[in-house]
């Protein structure tokens, strides 16, 4: 399916983010889409995750509920982690639930502990849509939390316009390119009448103007 977005219009928009002075902090790269066409209440809600060539957004936090190997390694290798002993002293806590599921952007977890979650923590992870990704023995630990970090979703709602990160300031303009026309595809693949779905696509940076894509 032909993207109705041009290279040149695609490779503009990105120059005209990038372009804009920096702030302080390295911002992140927005994709905001406009559906129309669609009715949220009767039209089947799509949601769909999709890996980007590039991780868009460096200080995605990843946290490993591990067994005591999986905690020793992610010790060593400087990783937030906590054990079976550290999720029963949250005594699933709501609140404490909730803050433990705002403090990370994901989880991993081992294999012993991920059938447990439901019996110490309750629905919270999964209500904030964070339900642990399984981590094995065998897995390459900082892979996998790389695999996160580069991994985006979408996922309709009540209302028609959603936003995912596709980069970051810091990256140059072909790596912003390539997320963000990895991120359309995908997205046009999930809707029911592909492009005639689509409103509008903009692109921008947080403390930037939006550029119109499409």
């Amino acid at each position: 399916m032909a993207s109705k977005v041009s290279k040149d219009t695609l490779f503009e928009c990105v120059k005209e983010v990038l372009a804009k002075k920096r702030s302080t902090f390295n911002e992140t790269i927005d994709l905001q889409v406009c559906l129309k066409n669609y009715d949220p209440q009767k039209d089947k809600r799509f949601s769909g995750t999709v890996k980007l060539h590039h991780i868009p957004r460096p200080k995605f936090n990843v946290c490993v509920l591990g067994d005591q190997q999986h905690c020793d390694e992610a010790k060593s290798k400087d990783m937030p982690f906590m054990s079976a002993d550290d999720l029963k002293k949250l005594n699933k806590n709501k609140k404490l639930v909730k803050k433990l599921a705002k403090t990370y952007d994901a989880f991993m977890a081992s294999e012993s502990l991920i059938k447990q979650i439901p019996c110490l923590l309750g629905p919270g992870l999964n209500k904030a849509g964070k339900f642990p990704t399984l981590l094995t023995h065998s897995d390459d630990m900082i892979a996998k939390a790389n695999d996160l970090k580069a991994t985006i979703k979408f996922q309709m709602k009540k209302v028609l316009c959603l936003s995912v990160a596709v980069g970051n300031c810091s990256m140059n303009e072909d790596e912003v390119v390539q997320n963000t026309n990895l991120a359309i595809n995908f997205l046009v693949s999930l809707l029911k009448k592909h492009w005639q779905n689509v409103r509008s696509l903009y692109l921008k940076s947080t403390q930037g103007k939006p550029q119109r894509l499409y």
